[in-house]
Protein backbone atom coordinates (compact mmCIF):
# COMPACT_ATOMS: atom_id res chain seq x y z
CA UNK A 1 0.00 0.00 0.00
CA UNK A 2 2.68 2.25 0.84
CA UNK A 3 4.47 1.68 -2.62
CA UNK A 4 1.19 2.32 -4.40
CA UNK A 5 0.86 5.45 -2.53
CA UNK A 6 4.31 6.59 -2.99
CA UNK A 7 3.35 5.74 -7.21
CA UNK A 8 0.51 7.83 -6.78
CA UNK A 9 2.23 10.72 -5.24
CA UNK A 10 5.19 10.66 -7.60
CA UNK A 11 2.81 10.65 -10.30
CA UNK A 12 0.56 13.76 -8.98
CA UNK A 13 3.58 15.85 -8.48
CA UNK A 14 4.98 15.44 -11.87
CA UNK A 15 1.10 16.52 -13.47
CA UNK A 16 1.59 19.47 -11.52
CA UNK A 17 4.79 20.16 -12.64
CA UNK A 18 4.02 19.85 -15.94
CA UNK A 19 0.55 21.71 -15.58
CA UNK A 20 2.71 24.73 -13.87
CA UNK A 21 5.00 24.39 -17.12
CA UNK A 22 2.85 24.85 -19.39
CA UNK A 23 0.69 27.88 -17.45
CA UNK A 24 4.27 29.42 -17.54
CA UNK A 25 4.74 28.87 -20.92
CA UNK A 26 1.43 29.54 -22.03
CA UNK A 27 1.57 33.26 -20.11
CA UNK A 28 4.62 33.85 -21.84
CA UNK A 29 2.65 33.11 -25.54
CA UNK A 30 2.08 35.91 -27.83
CA UNK A 31 -1.14 37.67 -29.11
CA UNK A 32 -0.53 39.24 -32.48
CA UNK A 33 -3.55 39.71 -34.72
CA UNK A 34 -3.07 40.84 -37.81
CA UNK A 35 -5.18 43.13 -40.68
CA UNK A 36 -6.60 40.73 -43.03
CA UNK A 37 -8.95 41.55 -45.96
CA UNK A 38 -12.23 39.33 -45.80
CA UNK A 39 -10.85 37.65 -49.23
CA UNK A 40 -8.04 37.02 -51.89
CA UNK A 41 -7.82 36.69 -55.33
CA UNK A 42 -7.58 32.74 -54.67
CA UNK A 43 -10.88 33.31 -52.40
CA UNK A 44 -14.19 34.09 -54.25
CA UNK A 45 -16.76 36.19 -52.48
CA UNK A 46 -20.70 35.00 -52.39
CA UNK A 47 -22.86 37.68 -53.12
CA UNK A 48 -26.29 38.10 -53.03
CA UNK A 49 -29.21 41.06 -53.99
CA UNK A 50 -32.45 41.28 -53.19
CA UNK A 51 -35.08 44.06 -52.12
CA UNK A 52 -32.75 46.34 -52.02
CA UNK A 53 -30.33 44.21 -49.94
CA UNK A 54 -26.69 43.12 -50.53
CA UNK A 55 -25.31 40.54 -48.50
CA UNK A 56 -21.28 39.26 -49.39
CA UNK A 57 -20.04 36.28 -47.68
CA UNK A 58 -17.10 33.68 -46.85
CA UNK A 59 -15.69 31.65 -45.10
CA UNK A 60 -12.14 32.02 -43.48
CA UNK A 61 -9.73 29.24 -43.65
CA UNK A 62 -8.42 28.03 -40.13
CA UNK A 63 -5.04 29.68 -41.37
CA UNK A 64 -7.22 33.18 -41.98
CA UNK A 65 -8.89 33.48 -39.27
CA UNK A 66 -5.90 32.88 -36.57
CA UNK A 67 -4.23 35.51 -38.53
CA UNK A 68 -6.74 37.95 -37.97
CA UNK A 69 -8.19 36.79 -34.77
CA UNK A 70 -4.20 36.69 -33.59
CA UNK A 71 -5.36 32.91 -31.66
CA UNK A 72 -5.97 29.64 -33.73
CA UNK A 73 -9.81 29.69 -33.69
CA UNK A 74 -9.52 26.00 -35.02
CA UNK A 75 -7.96 24.44 -31.55
CA UNK A 76 -11.59 24.63 -29.74
CA UNK A 77 -13.61 24.05 -32.76
CA UNK A 78 -14.75 27.60 -33.94
CA UNK A 79 -14.86 29.08 -37.62
CA UNK A 80 -14.72 32.48 -39.25
CA UNK A 81 -17.33 33.34 -41.00
CA UNK A 82 -17.35 37.01 -43.18
CA UNK A 83 -20.55 39.15 -43.59
CA UNK A 84 -20.85 42.07 -45.23
CA UNK A 85 -24.58 44.12 -45.73
CA UNK A 86 -25.30 46.79 -47.61
CA UNK A 87 -29.13 48.27 -46.87
CA UNK A 88 -30.02 50.40 -49.66
CA UNK A 89 -33.54 50.44 -48.56
CA UNK A 90 -35.49 52.83 -46.95
CA UNK A 91 -35.31 51.13 -42.84
CA UNK A 92 -33.24 48.92 -40.81
CA UNK A 93 -33.11 45.40 -40.83
CA UNK A 94 -31.96 42.76 -37.78
CA UNK A 95 -29.32 39.76 -38.91
CA UNK A 96 -30.98 36.75 -37.37
CA UNK A 97 -27.66 35.15 -36.46
CA UNK A 98 -29.27 32.27 -34.73
CA UNK A 99 -30.80 31.18 -38.04
CA UNK A 100 -27.27 30.66 -40.30
CA UNK A 101 -25.83 28.66 -36.63
CA UNK A 102 -27.96 28.72 -33.27
CA UNK A 103 -25.06 27.31 -31.44
CA UNK A 104 -22.82 30.28 -32.50
CA UNK A 105 -20.62 31.92 -30.08
CA UNK A 106 -20.84 35.66 -28.45
CA UNK A 107 -17.22 37.38 -28.72
CA UNK A 108 -16.53 37.06 -25.37
CA UNK A 109 -17.74 34.07 -25.02
CA UNK A 110 -15.22 32.83 -28.21
CA UNK A 111 -12.35 34.94 -26.37
CA UNK A 112 -12.65 33.36 -23.26
CA UNK A 113 -11.92 29.86 -24.35
CA UNK A 114 -8.06 31.23 -24.93
CA UNK A 115 -7.67 32.60 -21.22
CA UNK A 116 -5.88 29.66 -20.01
CA UNK A 117 -2.58 30.23 -21.41
CA UNK A 118 -2.79 34.06 -21.57
CA UNK A 119 -1.60 36.90 -19.88
CA UNK A 120 -3.93 38.93 -18.13
CA UNK A 121 -3.52 42.35 -20.41
CA UNK A 122 -3.40 39.76 -23.58
CA UNK A 123 -6.60 38.55 -22.39
CA UNK A 124 -8.69 42.19 -22.30
CA UNK A 125 -7.03 42.86 -25.65
CA UNK A 126 -8.30 39.24 -26.97
CA UNK A 127 -11.61 40.54 -26.01
CA UNK A 128 -11.32 43.45 -27.24
CA UNK A 129 -10.52 42.64 -30.66
CA UNK A 130 -13.58 39.37 -30.42
CA UNK A 131 -15.58 42.27 -29.89
CA UNK A 132 -14.03 44.65 -33.20
CA UNK A 133 -14.80 41.86 -35.45
CA UNK A 134 -18.31 40.33 -34.39
CA UNK A 135 -20.86 42.08 -37.02
CA UNK A 136 -23.48 44.54 -35.64
CA UNK A 137 -26.78 42.16 -35.78
CA UNK A 138 -28.58 45.68 -36.74
CA UNK A 139 -27.81 47.33 -39.99
CA UNK A 140 -29.56 51.10 -40.94
CA UNK A 141 -30.94 52.26 -43.83
CA UNK A 142 -28.27 53.34 -45.84
CA UNK A 143 -25.66 51.52 -43.95
CA UNK A 144 -22.93 49.11 -44.94
CA UNK A 145 -22.53 46.93 -42.37
CA UNK A 146 -19.56 44.51 -42.13
CA UNK A 147 -17.96 42.19 -39.62
CA UNK A 148 -17.61 38.12 -38.36
CA UNK A 149 -19.64 35.09 -37.12
CA UNK A 150 -18.07 33.04 -35.68
CA UNK A 151 -19.72 29.16 -35.07
CA UNK A 152 -18.65 25.50 -34.33
CA UNK A 153 -16.36 24.80 -36.84
CA UNK A 154 -17.90 22.57 -40.22
CA UNK A 155 -15.82 20.39 -42.30
CA UNK A 156 -15.57 20.76 -46.48
CA UNK A 157 -17.74 24.15 -46.39
CA UNK A 158 -21.55 24.83 -45.25
CA UNK A 159 -24.85 26.48 -46.14
CA UNK A 160 -25.36 29.29 -45.08
CA UNK A 161 -28.78 30.88 -44.09
CA UNK A 162 -28.62 34.64 -43.68
CA UNK A 163 -32.33 36.16 -42.87
CA UNK A 164 -32.23 39.85 -42.34
CA UNK A 165 -36.04 40.81 -40.88
CA UNK A 166 -37.35 44.21 -41.49
CA UNK A 167 -40.82 46.21 -41.21
CA UNK A 168 -43.00 43.39 -41.32
CA UNK A 169 -41.14 41.45 -43.93
CA UNK A 170 -37.82 39.27 -44.50
CA UNK A 171 -35.18 39.07 -46.70
CA UNK A 172 -33.91 35.34 -47.16
CA UNK A 173 -30.09 34.90 -48.47
CA UNK A 174 -28.45 31.36 -48.90
CA UNK A 175 -24.94 30.58 -50.20
CA UNK A 176 -23.21 26.95 -50.76
CA UNK A 177 -19.72 27.78 -49.13
CA UNK A 178 -17.08 24.86 -49.95
CA UNK A 179 -13.62 25.23 -48.20
CA UNK A 180 -10.51 23.78 -49.29
CA UNK A 181 -10.31 20.92 -46.70
CA UNK A 182 -12.99 19.68 -48.28
CA UNK A 183 -13.49 18.12 -51.62
CA UNK A 184 -17.19 19.30 -52.32
CA UNK A 185 -17.41 20.53 -55.46
CA UNK A 186 -20.00 23.05 -55.93
CA UNK A 187 -19.25 23.78 -59.97
CA UNK A 188 -20.62 20.14 -60.82
CA UNK A 189 -24.07 20.72 -59.89
CA UNK A 190 -24.56 23.33 -62.44
CA UNK A 191 -26.96 21.94 -65.22
CA UNK A 192 -24.86 23.12 -68.23
CA UNK A 193 -21.91 20.78 -66.61
CA UNK A 194 -23.78 17.69 -66.07
CA UNK A 195 -25.86 17.90 -68.94
CA UNK A 196 -23.61 19.88 -71.75
CA UNK A 197 -24.99 20.79 -75.43
CA UNK A 198 -28.47 19.49 -74.31
CA UNK A 199 -31.85 20.85 -73.41
CA UNK A 200 -33.86 19.29 -70.65
CA UNK A 201 -37.54 19.35 -71.54
CA UNK A 202 -40.39 21.37 -69.21
CA UNK A 203 -42.71 18.66 -68.12
CA UNK A 204 -46.34 19.36 -66.90
CA UNK A 205 -46.96 17.55 -63.62
CA UNK A 206 -49.10 14.79 -65.97
CA UNK A 207 -46.18 14.20 -67.58
CA UNK A 208 -43.67 14.01 -64.64
CA UNK A 209 -45.75 11.85 -63.13
CA UNK A 210 -45.73 9.82 -65.78
CA UNK A 211 -41.80 10.07 -66.37
CA UNK A 212 -40.97 8.98 -63.05
CA UNK A 213 -43.04 6.47 -62.75
CA UNK A 214 -40.52 4.81 -65.58
CA UNK A 215 -37.63 5.79 -63.99
CA UNK A 216 -35.62 2.84 -63.26
CA UNK A 217 -36.12 0.95 -60.03
CA UNK A 218 -32.86 1.34 -57.95
CA UNK A 219 -29.64 2.76 -58.51
CA UNK A 220 -26.64 0.25 -60.18
CA UNK A 221 -22.97 -0.46 -59.84
CA UNK A 222 -20.83 1.38 -61.80
CA UNK A 223 -21.06 -1.20 -64.68
CA UNK A 224 -25.14 -0.82 -64.73
CA UNK A 225 -25.49 -5.04 -64.56
CA UNK A 226 -26.43 -5.31 -60.64
CA UNK A 227 -29.12 -3.60 -58.75
CA UNK A 228 -28.70 -1.61 -55.72
CA UNK A 229 -30.79 0.42 -53.30
CA UNK A 230 -34.16 1.35 -54.31
CA UNK A 231 -34.60 4.92 -56.13
CA UNK A 232 -37.09 6.03 -53.63
CA UNK A 233 -36.88 10.23 -53.49
CA UNK A 234 -37.77 12.54 -56.40
CA UNK A 235 -36.70 16.47 -55.15
CA UNK A 236 -38.05 19.52 -57.23
CA UNK A 237 -35.61 22.66 -57.13
CA UNK A 238 -33.55 24.64 -58.44
CA UNK A 239 -29.61 23.77 -57.16
CA UNK A 240 -29.91 26.74 -54.29
CA UNK A 241 -33.17 25.95 -53.21
CA UNK A 242 -32.46 22.06 -52.61
CA UNK A 243 -29.32 23.07 -50.55
CA UNK A 244 -31.00 25.46 -48.51
CA UNK A 245 -34.06 23.55 -48.01
CA UNK A 246 -31.95 20.22 -46.80
CA UNK A 247 -29.93 22.13 -44.52
CA UNK A 248 -32.40 24.17 -42.80
CA UNK A 249 -33.80 20.10 -42.50
CA UNK A 250 -30.38 19.50 -40.19
CA UNK A 251 -28.81 17.93 -43.67
CA UNK A 252 -24.65 18.38 -44.12
CA UNK A 253 -22.36 18.01 -47.05
CA UNK A 254 -20.06 14.75 -47.17
CA UNK A 255 -16.67 14.22 -48.24
CA UNK A 256 -15.27 12.47 -51.14
CA UNK A 257 -14.07 8.80 -51.25
CA UNK A 258 -9.96 8.60 -50.98
CA UNK A 259 -7.52 7.22 -49.07
CA UNK A 260 -7.37 9.68 -46.44
CA UNK A 261 -11.20 9.67 -45.69
CA UNK A 262 -11.24 6.11 -45.98
CA UNK A 263 -8.62 6.16 -43.06
CA UNK A 264 -10.06 8.71 -41.06
CA UNK A 265 -13.92 6.41 -41.54
CA UNK A 266 -12.12 3.41 -40.40
CA UNK A 267 -10.50 4.66 -37.48
CA UNK A 268 -14.05 6.43 -36.58
CA UNK A 269 -15.68 3.29 -36.64
CA UNK A 270 -13.33 1.38 -34.20
CA UNK A 271 -13.32 4.29 -32.01
CA UNK A 272 -16.84 5.03 -32.11
CA UNK A 273 -15.98 8.88 -33.04
CA UNK A 274 -17.99 11.22 -34.91
CA UNK A 275 -17.49 11.87 -38.78
CA UNK A 276 -20.22 14.16 -39.37
CA UNK A 277 -18.77 15.04 -42.65
CA UNK A 278 -17.65 11.25 -43.89
CA UNK A 279 -17.79 9.81 -47.05
CA UNK A 280 -20.61 8.11 -49.04
CA UNK A 281 -20.16 5.60 -51.14
CA UNK A 282 -21.14 6.08 -55.29
CA UNK A 283 -24.18 4.65 -56.64
CA UNK A 284 -25.09 5.46 -60.35
CA UNK A 285 -27.82 6.39 -62.41
CA UNK A 286 -27.84 7.92 -66.01
CA UNK A 287 -24.38 6.19 -65.98
CA UNK A 288 -22.88 8.47 -63.40
CA UNK A 289 -22.03 8.43 -59.79
CA UNK A 290 -24.44 10.80 -57.58
CA UNK A 291 -23.95 14.44 -58.68
CA UNK A 292 -24.50 15.22 -54.28
CA UNK A 293 -24.51 13.65 -51.42
CA UNK A 294 -25.43 14.61 -48.01
CA UNK A 295 -26.23 13.55 -44.32
CA UNK A 296 -27.52 13.88 -41.02
CA UNK A 297 -24.84 12.59 -38.63
CA UNK A 298 -25.35 11.20 -35.63
CA UNK A 299 -22.31 11.50 -33.08
CA UNK A 300 -20.80 8.24 -34.40
CA UNK A 301 -20.00 7.19 -37.50
CA UNK A 302 -21.81 3.86 -37.09
CA UNK A 303 -25.63 5.53 -37.35
CA UNK A 304 -26.80 8.11 -39.82
CA UNK A 305 -29.20 9.08 -42.33
CA UNK A 306 -27.64 9.76 -45.80
CA UNK A 307 -28.86 10.75 -49.30
CA UNK A 308 -28.10 10.95 -53.26
CA UNK A 309 -29.23 12.92 -55.72
CA UNK A 310 -28.43 12.83 -59.35
CA UNK A 311 -30.11 15.91 -61.90
CA UNK A 312 -32.56 14.42 -63.99
CA UNK A 313 -32.51 14.83 -67.65
CA UNK A 314 -35.62 16.92 -66.99
CA UNK A 315 -37.07 19.95 -65.57
CA UNK A 316 -40.64 20.39 -64.04
CA UNK A 317 -42.45 24.49 -64.27
CA UNK A 318 -38.64 25.41 -65.17
CA UNK A 319 -37.44 24.03 -62.31
CA UNK A 320 -34.61 21.45 -61.85
CA UNK A 321 -35.64 17.77 -60.81
CA UNK A 322 -33.26 15.80 -58.58
CA UNK A 323 -33.85 11.58 -58.34
CA UNK A 324 -32.38 10.08 -55.32
CA UNK A 325 -31.81 7.45 -52.91
CA UNK A 326 -32.21 7.76 -48.96
CA UNK A 327 -31.48 5.53 -46.62
CA UNK A 328 -30.84 5.03 -42.65
CA UNK A 329 -27.39 3.52 -41.51
CA UNK A 330 -27.21 1.64 -38.56
CA UNK A 331 -23.75 -0.21 -38.34
CA UNK A 332 -20.89 -0.42 -40.55
CA UNK A 333 -19.39 -4.02 -41.82
CA UNK A 334 -16.34 -5.20 -43.33
CA UNK A 335 -17.22 -6.48 -46.94
CA UNK A 336 -15.13 -7.37 -50.26
CA UNK A 337 -17.93 -6.10 -52.28
CA UNK A 338 -16.88 -2.71 -51.72
CA UNK A 339 -13.65 -1.16 -52.81
CA UNK A 340 -12.92 0.58 -49.81
CA UNK A 341 -13.30 -3.18 -47.91
CA UNK A 342 -16.10 -1.66 -45.75
CA UNK A 343 -19.71 -0.27 -45.59
CA UNK A 344 -22.49 0.86 -43.91
CA UNK A 345 -25.14 -1.83 -43.32
CA UNK A 346 -28.91 0.03 -44.01
CA UNK A 347 -32.13 0.07 -42.06
CA UNK A 348 -34.08 -2.61 -44.31
CA UNK A 349 -37.22 -0.56 -43.64
CA UNK A 350 -35.73 2.05 -46.30
CA UNK A 351 -39.44 3.51 -46.10
CA UNK A 352 -39.02 5.03 -42.54
CA UNK A 353 -35.60 6.91 -43.85
CA UNK A 354 -38.03 8.09 -46.61
CA UNK A 355 -40.84 9.51 -43.90
CA UNK A 356 -38.07 10.89 -42.13
CA UNK A 357 -36.88 12.76 -44.90
CA UNK A 358 -40.18 14.17 -45.61
CA UNK A 359 -40.95 15.18 -42.09
CA UNK A 360 -37.71 16.87 -41.26
CA UNK A 361 -38.25 19.00 -44.47
CA UNK A 362 -41.87 20.02 -43.07
CA UNK A 363 -40.74 21.00 -40.20
CA UNK A 364 -38.38 22.96 -41.82
CA UNK A 365 -41.12 24.61 -43.41
CA UNK A 366 -39.78 24.41 -46.73
CA UNK A 367 -42.15 21.72 -48.36
CA UNK A 368 -44.79 23.27 -51.31
CA UNK A 369 -46.15 20.63 -52.41
CA UNK A 370 -45.46 16.76 -51.82
CA UNK A 371 -47.06 13.10 -53.28
CA UNK A 372 -46.44 9.40 -53.55
CA UNK A 373 -45.63 7.96 -57.23
CA UNK A 374 -45.03 4.02 -57.93
CA UNK A 375 -41.82 2.66 -59.36
CA UNK A 376 -40.06 0.66 -57.31
CA UNK A 377 -41.57 -3.03 -57.00
CA UNK A 378 -42.62 -3.96 -53.38
CA UNK A 379 -41.14 -6.11 -51.79
CA UNK A 380 -42.19 -7.02 -48.07
CA UNK A 381 -40.60 -7.94 -44.71
CA UNK A 382 -41.09 -11.60 -45.27
CA UNK A 383 -39.16 -11.83 -48.58
CA UNK A 384 -37.01 -8.66 -48.62
CA UNK A 385 -34.79 -7.67 -51.67
CA UNK A 386 -31.17 -6.81 -51.10
CA UNK A 387 -28.62 -3.91 -52.49
CA UNK A 388 -25.39 -4.24 -53.90
CA UNK A 389 -23.49 -5.18 -49.96
CA UNK A 390 -26.32 -7.82 -49.84
CA UNK A 391 -28.53 -5.47 -47.04
CA UNK A 392 -31.76 -6.56 -47.14
CA UNK A 393 -34.56 -3.94 -47.69
CA UNK A 394 -38.03 -4.13 -47.89
CA UNK A 395 -40.43 -1.65 -49.28
CA UNK A 396 -44.24 -0.27 -50.04
CA UNK A 397 -42.84 0.30 -53.83
CA UNK A 398 -43.50 4.43 -53.64
CA UNK A 399 -41.03 6.94 -54.60
CA UNK A 400 -41.43 10.51 -52.64
CA UNK A 401 -42.32 13.46 -54.94
CA UNK A 402 -41.15 16.69 -52.65
CA UNK A 403 -41.45 20.14 -54.20
CA UNK A 404 -39.35 22.45 -52.22
CA UNK A 405 -39.52 26.44 -51.37
CA UNK A 406 -36.22 26.63 -49.83
CA UNK A 407 -37.19 29.57 -47.76
CA UNK A 408 -38.88 28.01 -44.65
CA UNK A 409 -41.50 29.76 -44.60
CA UNK A 410 -44.74 26.91 -45.57
CA UNK A 411 -46.13 26.06 -42.27
CA UNK A 412 -47.32 22.02 -42.38
CA UNK A 413 -50.90 22.97 -42.77
CA UNK A 414 -50.59 25.43 -45.82
CA UNK A 415 -48.38 22.38 -47.98
CA UNK A 416 -50.31 20.86 -51.12
CA UNK A 417 -50.59 16.99 -51.32
CA UNK A 418 -50.92 15.37 -54.63
CA UNK A 419 -53.05 12.32 -54.05
CA UNK A 420 -51.90 10.45 -57.03
CA UNK A 421 -53.11 7.21 -55.91
CA UNK A 422 -56.70 8.40 -56.39
CA UNK A 423 -55.60 10.67 -59.80
CA UNK A 424 -56.37 9.41 -63.35
CA UNK A 425 -53.50 7.63 -64.99
CA UNK A 426 -51.52 10.47 -67.42
CA UNK A 427 -51.01 8.53 -69.68
CA UNK A 428 -55.06 8.26 -70.04
CA UNK A 429 -56.08 4.90 -68.71
CA UNK A 430 -58.91 4.47 -66.42
CA UNK A 431 -58.14 5.18 -62.59
CA UNK A 432 -55.20 3.42 -60.86
CA UNK A 433 -53.70 3.84 -57.62
CA UNK A 434 -49.82 4.38 -57.47
CA UNK A 435 -49.73 1.45 -54.95
CA UNK A 436 -52.08 -1.41 -52.90
CA UNK A 437 -52.89 1.44 -51.05
CA UNK A 438 -56.15 3.29 -51.42
CA UNK A 439 -54.84 6.84 -49.41
CA UNK A 440 -51.85 8.76 -48.05
CA UNK A 441 -53.89 8.12 -45.11
CA UNK A 442 -53.41 4.31 -45.16
CA UNK A 443 -49.34 5.20 -46.00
Amino acid sequence: MRRCFALTAGRFLHFMLCTAALLFLGACSSFAPQELAPCTEDCPVYRQTSHDMTVSTNILSDEQAERLYGLDLASVGLQAIWLRIENDSDHSHWFLVSAMDPNYFAPDEAAALFDFGLSKEDETRARMRFRDLAIPLKTRAGEVTEGYVLAPRHEGGRYLVVILAGRQHVVDFGFGVPLPDGDFDFEQLEPANIYVDFDRPDLDLPQLRARLRELPCCTANAEGDAAGDPLNLVLVGNIGDVLASLSRGGWSFTHRIDFDTIRRLVGAAISGAAYPVAPVSPLYLYDRPQDLALQRARNTILQRNHLRLWLAPFRFEGQSVWVGQVSRDISIKPTLLSSTFTTHVIDPNVDEAREHLLQSLMVAGVLRRFAFVAGVPAAPASAPRVNLTDDPYFTDGLRLFVQLNGRGTTSPEDVEFLDWQKSRDPLGGPLQPDSPNDSFESQ
